[in-house]
């Protein structure tokens, strides 16, 4: 333990288990109070157990205490937050990190199903942020922190390589957490003269998600291979970095982690285009344009898998 979050107070959802008990670990190992937000679901968000939350918060010590509702609606994430203020004086550090998965095919996809997986990896994060940034700004002019001003507020929401590349049969679980980095932009414009920042970071770790994957040929067989050797504590060791004090400058960052990599990822920008001079496109003639001038900078359908298939470094 270094000291290095002392007096922070965090709250890190689906923190019971894989990467969000990592983090919630390296939280108070570096001094931070936190909340163990886990309702105990299974991977597709069915049933629910509070011993999760419970058992975790217990291992960890006596800085941290468990919270065994779903975040999912906006009045439990009212609720979580005005625990922290309770019990620990304050609400310094958010981490959105649960999500369940429900995948299917497009044309086979349940309604339901997507709007199950909606409103736990998108909706909840966003309650969760409106609650908790309205405390953060008020402890900012209130003094928290000391009287250089208010400069421990950190969010960081967990996406994932499918919300960036797309993958076979996710659509619902990669809309929302391409829907997270978006809403992480967002916030970060909104909550920056405030001080409080706000980063998104897309983990590659052995998970629940990754051990059930079944693989659909040999390559896709070798990347769950390479994913089950890489622990959680990697991306747990980026979040806490993201927290302390020297990331201040850093927010609205797309960041990634797999093992002792990290990378930085671009963001969507214009990189190509089309003029028409002198008189506006017809349809047959931008059809043609886009093929003939554009096709060259397209981007493939190759997915995260494909794209992040080699030899992790451990």
């Amino acid at each position: 333990m270094t000291g290095l979050l002392e007096g922070r107070a965090a709250i890190v959802t689906g923190a019971g288990r894989g990467i969000g008990r990592a983090i919630a670990e390296a939280l108070v190992r570096e001094g931070a109070s936190v909340i163990v937000a886990d309702n105990g679901a299974s991977i597709s968000g069915d049933g629910g157990d509070p011993a999760v939350a419970r058992d975790t918060a217990a291992a960890l010590g006596p800085k941290t205490i468990p919270f065994s509702e779903s975040v999912a609606s906006p009045g439990v994430a009212r609720q979580l937050v005005d625990l922290a203020v309770k019990r620990f004086g304050g609400i310094d550090i958010v981490v959105n990190n649960a999500a369940i998965l429900r995948d299917a095919f497009v044309f086979r996809a349940d309604p339901l199903d997507w709007d199950a997986v909606i409103r736990t990896n998108l909706s909840a994060a966003f309650y969760l942020i409106n609650a908790a940034s309205g405390v953060m700004r008020e402890q900012g002019k209130s003094g928290r922190g000391g009287k250089d001003g208010y400069a421990w507020g950190r969010i960081v929401n967990i996406v994932s390589s499918a919300g960036l590349y797309g993958n076979l049969g996710q659509a619902a679980y990669a809309s929302a957490k391409a829907g997270l980095f978006g809403l992480t932009r967002v916030a970060a414009m909104d909550l920056q003269r405030a001080q409080i920042t706000v980063n998104a970071v897309a983990p590659f770790a052995r998970t629940r998600v990754t051990a059930i994957i079944q693989p659909a040929n040999e390559a896709q067989k070798t990347y769950k291979e390479r994913a089950l050797k890489i622990g959680a504590h990697h991306v747990a060791a980026l979040v806490a970095a993201l927290c302390s004090p020297a990331s201040q400058s850093v927010t609205g960052q797309l960041l990634g982690v797999r093992g002792r990599e990290v990378f930085l990822f671009g963001q969507p920008r214009p990189v190509a285009t089309l003029t028409a001079e002198g008189k506006d496109w017809t349809p047959d003639d931008l059809a043609q344009a886009l093929g003939a001038k554009l096709a060259g900078q397209f981007t493939d359908l190759g997915t995260d898998l494909e794209a992040f298939n080699t030899e992790p470094f451990v």
